[in-house]
């Protein structure tokens, strides 16, 4: 029973527990150890592969056996086992023996059986003449991304159905896709002759040009296994030309203490032009007076960058206008300017909340390091679960010691208990677009990147993760939202000479049309008022049609600007919306720094509401101290707000700090 438990074991490719291992160890290289990023789940940094004779297992690849390329050995996808005695051999899953015949080590090929059977020297291993092949996760059936082995002169029906594989991925990746060429579905990556990869981009390109998209190689590498005839696999980025203006648009949240360089580096990015040191490029993203005075951010202010469909920023250089660049994009990043001063607080928590950032940017100065507000802004973007990158600014400020200094003082917070992230330093394109895969894929990712906007320094590096950047949402939950009623969140109210009344916010749910009839509120009194939409504008040009998750601001003609506020919502006439000042929510105290009690006044942020609230009720417990959960019960103290179940919730007063979600909405009130 137990040699039948054993064989069973070794056909299921668990060879690694007969050599009394804890587990797996050190699988194929994934895509991003091919290219320099970091390593798959199998093997950590740095972790060399274990060799024969030293109590390890090299696991076996299925798919390297079964489906192996012309001239590679069947017999080096044996799993061999150390003994004391000598090396013995696992057969793969699917040989169908469990007794095949030993297979000589690397270093005793070619010699005679008999040598190797009365030799009683130690064998020393040596490196293999052939690496096992690398490999990729299996190709999924959902998502952006497609294997392709070859594209070689494809018949017409074979070619139509490429075309329509194509559209299906663009669909799922919202106007993107990414083929891998060379790569089997299984992940194998068997790569392609130079012959081979030419003609099979140029079918892609006939591809892309049938659905009126563009392509754009990210990166080629050379596949090592086989020494005796390289061959070499593509990574190409597909983006769909714009139609109708629905380009892709990435919010992405600017956080980071102040003077750390954060409104300077978005005027070198999306101006095209080089700081003078003195901070001439953030002129043009200030909105009041005083902000240019004292060069400190205190509002909200917005900064587009564009890419067009082979990849190329489109910026504001030959006098480009927002409208332009917005015609002539086909993916928009959405810089949203927070303030970095401590006493705009409450100004960037309300850019967090409201605006809902599908990223966040964190800037940190690399002469002051890890200072000021850095740490409140991390544990904000923590907290409402917003993915975030770094960014170490003012390189040419300082020394290379202080720049690996301040290096090492982010991946030490990054990997405390509280974050458990995983830092990666970005060096080079390969790293920009390995990071911006993982980083969209894994949340423990987090890239860094060292820059500086007056000498230049790995900006670049910037524009190419920004652009491979993928959306956080699919098609399948973006046309959820769409069908669900409309939802617009009111953030900004204007007054436009010659236009009314108008307000900027976002579309939470359905889809808001010009002309479109909706009720807005709540009012101080709980109720909803009637309103039409005159007109939509998005990044700044016109737009007839608004779907879900996009920005945008709406004219609503002569509207009375003083029955609006922040925190109302715009809602369609077929919902039933219902208001409460009061509402109960599952806290956990962040900081206080004695109890938190019954009657404790607090500033509540939900999505775009933002309110004080008074405690008035803690379910099971007299008092809350640093770190304990509760069902706290709030009240509004000044007007009912329009509230949904799961929403999250920030609460915060003075160094007081806490975090939750809205659990029960106890209606007062309905209209």
């Amino acid at each position: 029973r137990l040699w039948v438990r054993r064989r069973n074991a070794r056909r299921l490719g668990d060879s690694w527990c007969l050599s009394g291992s804890a587990g797996p160890v050190a699988m194929e290289p994934r895509m991003s150890e091919l290219f320099g990023g970091v390593p798959g789940p199998g093997a950590g940094a740095g972790s060399p592969t274990p060799t024969p004779g030293r109590g390890s297992v090299r696991p076996p690849s299925t798919s390297a056996t079964a489906r192996a390329p012309a001239g590679r050995s069947r017999g080096a996808g044996l799993a061999r086992v150390s003994s004391g005695r000598g090396l013995t051999s696992a057969p793969t899953p699917g040989s169908g023996s469990a007794s095949a015949s030993p297979a000589p080590c690397p270093s005793q090929r070619g010699k005679s059986s008999a040598a190797i059977k009365t030799g009683h020297k130690k064998a020393k291993s040596k490196p293999r003449g052939r690496n096992n092949p690398p490999f990729l996760p299996p190709e999924a059936e959902e998502g952006n991304i497609e294997y392709k082995l070859k594209l070689v002169n494809p018949s017409q029906y074979r070619f139509e159905h490429l075309v329509t594989q194509m559209k299906w991925r663009l669909q799922e990746g919202r106007g993107e896709a990414v083929y891998q060429i060379g790569v089997e579905d299984n992940g194998l990556l068997v790569g392609l002759s130079e012959d081979e990869l030419k003609a099979s981009l140029k079918t892609l390109r006939r591809m892309a040009e049938k659905v009126g998209a563009d392509i754009t190689i990210l990166r080629e590498c050379n596949v090592a296994y086989d020494v005796d005839s390289p061959r070499r696999i593509a990574e190409v980025l597909i983006r769909k030309v714009p139609d109708d203006q629905q380009f892709l648009d990435l919010r992405v949240a600017v956080l980071g203490n102040v003077d750390s360089g954060k409104s300077t580096l978005l005027g070198v990015l999306t101006q095209g032009e080089l700081d003078n040191g003195r901070g001439r490029a953030r002129l043009n993203l200030f909105r009041h007076l005083h902000e240019i005075q004292s060069g400190r951010t205190s509002s909200i202010s917005f900064e587009i960058l564009g890419f067009n469909s082979k990849g190329e920023v489109v910026n504001y250089s030959d006098s480009r206008t927002a409208e332009v660049i917005c015609e002539s994009a086909s993916k928009m990043i959405t810089f949203i300017d927070l303030a970095g001063h401590h006493k705009y607080l409450k100004t960037t928590i309300f850019g967090l909340t409201s605006y809902c950032p599908d990223f966040a940017m964190l800037v940190v100065s690399a002469n002051t390091g890890i200072a000021g507000t850095t740490r409140e802004h991390l544990g904000l973007a923590m907290a409402l679960k917003v993915p975030f990158f770094i960014v170490i600014s003012k390189v040419d400020l300082c020394t290379k010691s202080t720049i690996e200094r301040t290096v090492r003082q982010l991946e030490m917070v990054l990997k405390q208990p509280g974050c458990n992230k995983v830092p990666l330093l970005v060096s080079s394109s390969d790293d920009a677009v390995t990071a911006a895969q993982q980083f969209a894929q894994s949340p423990s990712i987090t890239p860094i990147f060292t820059l500086s906007s007056v000498n230049g320094v790995n900006l670049d590096l910037l524009k190419v993760f920004l652009n491979v950047l993928p959306p956080l949402t699919n098609s399948k939950e973006q046309e959820e939202l769409m069908q669900q009623l409309t939802e617009f969140q009111v953030d900004e109210i204007y007054s436009v000479p010659d236009v009314g009344t108008v307000v900027g916010g976002t579309l939470y749910s359905g889809i808001c049309r010009e002309g479109e009839r909706l009720v807005v509120g709540p009012t101080d009194s709980g109720h909803f008022l009637p309103l039409t939409v005159c007109s939509i504008q998005r990044n700044r040009s016109g737009c007839r049609v608004l779907r879900a998750g996009q920005a945008a601001t709406l004219a609503l003609g002569n509207f009375d600007r003083a029955l609006l506020r922040k925190g109302m919502v715009m809602l369609s006439l077929e919902m039933q919306p219902t208001v409460s000042s009061l509402f109960e929510s599952e806290i956990v105290l962040l900081f206080h720094a004695k109890t938190f009690r019954r009657g404790f006044q607090v500033t509540v942020h939900v999505g775009n509401v933002r309110q004080t609230a008074i405690v008035e009720l803690i379910h099971g417990k007299e008092e809350l101290r640093t770190g304990e959960r509760a069902v706290v019960r709030f009240r509004f103290i000044k007007h009912p707000e329009y509230l949904k179940l799961g929403a999250k919730l920030l609460f915060r007063e003075g160094v007081t700090k806490g975090i939750g979600h809205v659990t029960k909405v106890i209606m007062e009130q309905k209209t």
